[in-house]
């Protein structure tokens, strides 16, 4: 990858074409010289063509009005074609306590991003052979034979429940239709059990099964679709399947190969430094303050459970790294981490017939028009209905302090974007995802 960056109110450009043919035919000088032309590869290809100037910088613009307006107090995006960078920038402070500025080595909490990196290693050993898609989930856990499921209130205002007709699935699992809840949102008996049971600050993964066993699923396995534990129990399985730690799991297969040097679940004291303060929105105070429980957090005698559905950490670099291993089909320098049928697998919606996805990882299209879910992903199904910009079949997700990225296949691309709010100035009508889809497809002309 050849490239300049400009960090400081500047956005990031590759080599003009003219330039890297030049390096290009410098490295031909050391070869044997043939008088038959060799097809242009992809790495040879300036991806830069395909974006104009004008617009990439109207992109940059709009990343930095969040700054600039008080939206968040630190943003960081990235903007890949093929594996040619295209634009970065730095916004803002990591600290506004110590004034420190968002820099290429912040590391920070990337919540339900974890999500499909999760998904990725599940496919790991869907690839070995050790699960099948239509498995019951109770063949990995059998503490969820016994499950009820959640069939209204009884005259006396308890829940009234009924037997789960069948386990769910695995793929069920993967695509938040098994029916588990998960204590972010609803005032209903299952997610009020969540919250009151505190499923969310289980010291480990078998306590957490433990206690997911007693609480009844929202609806029969496949009737529906709710953002859910479920990705927390794939954790589970991995350490199941595997006879290794989740954490190990994902250090040594996904981690060390895709040279995510900070991805972890907390932050070593040494680099603490590097970690971004997490802020959420005050009425009180009339704008944005610091989340102090948060500061606390993420430290290694502070994380039992090493959460699967949101509890990773890394900087940017660290994220694109797993982001192109995506676009180019389970593969990063080199190396195969997962075949490119699999990745396909993973951005396919499998959602049912009349079952949309309605909530998190679309807070500025929270009725999910035009989209499905796969494996872990986030699916646009039909880019006109979401009025994303995107190309169909792209896929995404984000975290609960506002990071977000996706990968469009069909445009050969990816966007990943950094901040750390919790929540914003409701009565505002900024939406960094949002304003990144249409500064990235406005900038790109082919």
């Amino acid at each position: 990858m050849i490239f300049t960056r400009f960090r400081t109110g500047q956005r990031t450009r590759v080599l003009s074409a003219v330039s890297l043919a030049a390096l290009l035919a410098l490295g031909a000088c050391s070869t044997t010289s043939s008088s038959t032309e060799t097809p242009a590869t992809v790495s040879q290809i300036d991806q830069s063509a395909r974006f104009s100037d004008a617009g990439l910088a109207q992109l940059d613009n709009l990343m930095k009005q969040a700054v600039d307006d008080g939206e968040v107090h630190g943003l960081a995006y990235v903007l890949v074609a093929g594996e040619q960078e295209i634009a970065r920038n730095y916004f803002g402070l990591r600290s506004v306590s110590q004034q420190q500025p968002i820099t290429e080595d912040t590391i920070y909490r990337v919540y339900s991003m974890t999500k499909p990196i999760t998904g990725v290693a599940m496919m790991m050993l869907w690839e070995e052979g050790k699960w099948d898609l239509d498995d019951p989930v109770t063949k990995y856990i059998p503490e969820f034979s016994d499950l009820q499921v959640l069939d209204g209130t009884n005259p006396d205002g308890s829940p009234k429940l009924v037997p789960m007709e069948r386990p769910p699935t695995m793929r069920e699992l993967m695509s938040h239709t098994a029916g588990f809840g998960y204590g972010l949102s609803g005032s209903d008996p299952v997610n009020t059990a969540f919250r009151d049971n505190q499923i969310l600050r289980s010291p480990d993964l078998d306590t957490l099964v433990d206690r997911v066993a007693d609480v009844p699923l929202l609806f029969q396995p496949g009737d529906d679709w709710f953002y859910s534990i479920a990705v927390d129990l794939q954790g589970y399985i991995v350490e199941k399947l595997s006879g290794q730690k989740f954490g190990d799991f994902l250090q040594e297969r996904i981690f060390t190969p895709l040279e995510m040097e900070d991805a972890a679940f907390y932050v070593p004291e040494d680099q603490y430094g590097r970690f971004s303060e997490v802020f959420t929105y005050s009425a009180e105070e009339g704008g944005l303050v610091r989340v102090d429980s948060a500061a606390r957090a993420f430290r290694k005698e502070t994380v039992a459970m090493q959460s699967g559905g949101g509890g990773l950490v890394m900087t940017l670099d660290d994220y694109a790294h797993f982001c192109q291993m995506l676009l180019n089909g389970g593969s990063f320098r080199g190396k195969q981490l997962v075949k490119p049928e699999t990745i396909e697998l993973m951005a396919t919606d499998v959602l049912p017939e009349g079952v949309s996805i309605w909530s998190a990882g679309n807070s500025d299209r929270r009725a999910g028009a035009g989209q499905g879910f796969g494996l872990d992903f986030g699916i646009v199904s039909d880019p006109v209905e979401a009025e994303s910009g995107q190309g169909k079949g792209s896929y995404y997700w984000g975290g609960a302090a506002g990071t977000w990225f996706w990968i469009d296949p069909v445009n050969d691309l990816y966007f990943i974007g950094m901040i750390q709010r919790m929540s914003g100035n409701p009565a505002s009508e900024y939406d960094p995802r949002a304003v990144s889809r249409v500064g990235v497809y406005d900038a790109l002309e082919d």
